[in-house]
């Protein structure tokens, strides 16, 4: 059975011979009533601060949750975008090692193309001088059977000159032989 403050207020007692003091027991009831009034609305604050309180923790738990979610979308987003980090820098170093590889091939294909150039070029002078030795050769040698044919009134001074001041007819082809390899060296530094 509840008693609400106003029951104790208002309770009466019958009346017995030698029993209490009517004022008395009615004074201390109303001392009761308000004491438990005041204890009723201390309670009934005591609840709405409980209200209050659980609402706050309920909110509060919401965020926790919100947060816990938010941490862990945040730590799946960051080792998402750490692997991807990852595989791209993977395959960005696969690709700079594919480029070093072919600059590498195509530097040494370069330089073996280089070097086969010098070769055929040393070859292409070899043979040019050979040649031109050859063709000088070829000249003196018709020179000198022109010579020894029909010899010409006019250059025959002029060699006999050469060839007495210099030395033997031998020694004139050598002096014009080491003359025009002269020549032809100077010719060929000078195109280099």
């Amino acid at each position: 059975m509840k008693i609400a403050p106003i029951d104790i207020a208002h309770k009466t007692f019958g009346r017995k011979i030698g029993g209490y003091d009517p004022e008395e027991v009615m004074d201390f009831l109303r001392a009761v009533s308000d004491e438990m009034e005041a204890l009723i609305r201390e309670r009934n604050a005591l609840k709405e601060v409980v209200r209050e309180k659980e609402l706050a923790i309920s909110e509060y738990r919401e965020r926790d949750e919100l947060l816990k979610s938010t941490i862990t979308t945040a730590t799946k987003m960051s080792d998402k975008i750490q692997s991807d980090a990852e595989r791209e820098a993977k395959l960005i170093l696969h690709d700079a090692e594919q480029k070093a590889e072919y600059i590498q091939r195509d530097a040494r294909d370069s330089l073996k193309r280089i070097y086969h150039d010098i070769t055929d070029l040393k070859r292409i002078r070899m043979q040019f001088e050979n040649n031109m030795k050859a063709l000088i050769q070829s000249h003196l040698t018709m020179l000198d059977q022109g010579q020894k044919v029909m010899p010409s009134p006019a250059i025959e001074p002029a060699l006999n000159l050469e060839i007495k001041e210099g030395g033997s007819s031998a020694d004139f082809e050598k002096d014009l032989e080491s003359r025009v390899n002269e020549a032809v060296n100077r010719a060929n530094s000078q195109s280099l």
